[in-house]
């Protein structure tokens, strides 16, 4: 009978993992949900990752993984205000998430009330 494989993280190709915390992961997979449900467009978040890339990069020290994540955060909060959804209502569902984390036994799923 075959062995179940293991899942171990994505690799870069120096070895190291994609990601190094998973919110990394989350930024990414949120901005293509928004890519594939067309509330932005592939082109938008070209443009808006680039653009703050430079913004973090200005020499050759500040190109980290750290900071394309970090550029990459922006990049999608300024890409979600700019398609309507207001930094307040962002903020506060950032705080009702925050809320929830911290009242959430270890172990169990976060989940945000109605």
């Amino acid at each position: 009978m075959p062995q179940p494989s293991v899942i171990t993280p994505f690799r870069r190709m120096d070895g190291e993992p994609v990601f190094d915390d998973a919110w990394q992961a989350e930024v990414l997979a949120m901005a293509q949900v928004l890519i594939d449900t067309g509330v932005i467009t592939a082109a938008d978040w070209a443009d808006g990752l680039g653009a703050s890339l430079r913004e973090v990069q200005v020499d050759d020290e500040s190109d980290t993984v750290q900071n394309y994540y970090l550029a990459a955060l922006t990049a999608l909060e300024r890409l979600l205000v700019s398609s309507g959804i207001s930094a307040q209502d962002m903020d506060a569902q950032k705080q009702a998430w925050v809320a929830a984390y911290k009242a959430t036994p270890h172990g169990e799923p976060v989940k945000l009330k109605s």
